[in-house]
């Protein structure tokens, strides 16, 4: 009898098993952000404590550092986002000479190594005289570059999955070309804008090998983690990593709330 509900079921155990896997780091951070360790040395839990969330600046620099961190993953989010939804829009709707081209070397970011696209970057900035400068804005646009490829495949999936005919019929409705796009395609396509969004201030705010090789002395919430495990990591880092969980998480579900609401408006 158990042999046979676990044959029936078996795709939905290794699913539940693989999620546990992926989910047992982040739980571990999670329990870690409320440790009173007894030396930072040791990375293991030693007691619960409160202070950790209410004392998150402690460790010098650490705020000023996620603050860099977020400050660079918006500014590069808006500009990949706005840059690579027109790119997206232009493949999949305009042909022109060399097209097919284009497509293949958006996947050339995505598939090279980071530390290839870092010397790579490091390389253009000091043939352009700029390595003495290294700092906030080389990191910003070397994470312009790797955020765009992510966003172009993001939105031209969506775009590639919309049906014409709404945008046809908005037509022979009498709307204009800028009505249909605004009062259509746009919000069919927004969905796909948002995730390409949240999915490059993601890879921004966890970069770490790029942002080294062309950050000079600016410092991002990695490289702090990274220097600071050289002594032992503080607590208040998990603080930080359970905060932007708990934040994705909450976008996530509100993001499927507010689509499951419209659903329901159109039945």
């Amino acid at each position: 009898m158990i042999g046979r509900w676990v044959r029936n079921n078996l795709v939905l155990l290794l699913g539940l098993a693989v999620l546990a896997y992926t989910f047992v780091p982040i739980a571990v951070v999670v329990l870690m952000s409320f440790n009173a360790p007894a030396s930072r040395n040791v990375y293991e839990f030693d007691g619960f404590t409160l202070d950790n969330w209410l004392n998150p600046c402690a460790p010098e620099g650490m705020c000023s550092a996620v603050g860099r961190s977020i400050e660079i993953g918006l500014l590069s989010t808006l500009v990949a986002t706005v840059l690579g939804t027109l790119a997206a829009f232009a493949l999949v709707r305009h042909d022109f000479v060399g097209r097919s081209s284009s497509n293949l070397l958006i996947f050339l970011p995505m598939a090279s190594p980071e530390i290839v696209m870092g010397s790579s970057l490091l390389a253009l900035f000091v043939a352009s005289g700029l390595g003495g400068k290294l700092g906030f804005w080389t990191i910003f646009v070397a994470h312009v570059m790797f955020c765009l490829s992510f966003v172009i495949v993001t939105v031209r999936s969506r775009l590639a999955g919309l049906d014409d005919n709404l945008e046809q019929a908005a037509m022979d409705l009498y709307a204009t070309p800028q009505q249909t796009f605004w009062r259509v395609t746009f919000p069919l396509v927004f969905p796909g804008i948002l995730g390409a969004a949240l999915l490059s201030f993601s890879l921004s705010f966890d970069d770490f090998i790029i942002t080294n090789l062309n950050a000079g002395t600016t410092t991002t919430f990695p490289m702090f983690v990274w220097g600071a495990a050289q002594r032992g990591v503080p607590m208040q880092v998990n603080v930080v990593g359970t905060l932007m969980f708990v934040i994705s998480i909450l976008i996530v579900v509100t993001g499927e709330v507010n689509s499951r609401r419209r659903q329901r408006a159109l039945t």
